[in-house]
């Protein structure tokens, strides 16, 4: 019996190297899929999947991992994406669901969500940091794949500039928290304003940061009410 061939990754490819490896082995199109906003106390989880052309199409000007970029070039990265690629998706998790669920199974939810709306039926599926069971295709979980998959870095930034307008509008709601500054994440500045003024419908109360300042509060989840008292613990006997 003949040893299945191999087909290996090759770093010169920079970004594209996950993608065009795929390609050889047979394997197109290419899904990418990752998520917005997991470590942030305040406003949605949003998790994109992307579908980019072989070819120089797919080569989108600019494309990395959106924490890498600034505001400025990640809007204009985000234009080209969806104006190049096959097909694309965003969920958009509200801060009520991920207390009621939590964190990691929405963000699975998520991944597995976006993944379903695309318009193409991938034949590989990459994903950021870890993997994603019951797909309709094979995949594979990249260690930091926002920086070595450009799929993936296409999500990164559909989804990271989707939750930043998300929490700009936030931002004119409730402006006394500065959404806009920290996008939702915990800051000074954010965890100034919770002090002054207690948390907001937005606020994800499954957080330590935010169900501490309003001990209780009905809408803390039971699993946060263990890591609060942990937490208090911690402080009175350290």
């Amino acid at each position: 019996m003949r040893a299945p061939q191999r087909f290996v990754v090759r770093r010169e490819g920079g970004l594209w190297s996950y993608e065009r490896a795929l390609e050889r082995a047979g394997f197109t199109p290419v899904a990418g899929a990752d998520e917005a906003g997991r470590g942030a106390c305040a406003g949605p989880l949003v998790v994109a999947a992307v579908v980019l052309p072989t070819g120089r199409r797919g080569q989108v000007p600019g494309l990395a991992d959106s924490k890498l970029l600034t505001p400025a070039a990640r809007e204009r990265v985000y234009d080209e994406v969806v104006r190049r690629a096959v097909s694309w998706s965003v969920v958009v998790v509200p801060a009520t669901e991920v207390d009621r669920i939590g964190l990691h199974v929405c963000n699975v939810e998520g991944m597995r969500r976006a993944l379903a709306r695309l318009g193409v039926t991938p034949a590989y599926v990459l994903t950021d940091g870890f993997p994603i069971r019951g797909l309709p295709a094979p995949g594979l979980a990249v260690w930091k794949g926002d920086r070595v998959s450009a799929s993936i870095a296409a999500a990164s930034v559909v989804a990271k500039v989707t939750r930043d307008r998300i929490m700009a509008q936030l931002h004119e709601r409730w402006p006394s928290y500065d959404f806009l500054g920290h996008k939702g994440y915990v800051t000074p500045v954010h965890n100034a304003a919770l002090d002054r003024h207690g948390p907001c419908p937005e606020h994800r109360f499954s957080y330590v940061n935010v169900a501490r300042r309003v001990p209780g509060d009905e809408r803390i989840p039971a699993r946060t009410l263990v890591r609060v008292e942990d937490v208090a613990e911690e402080v009175l006997t350290g």
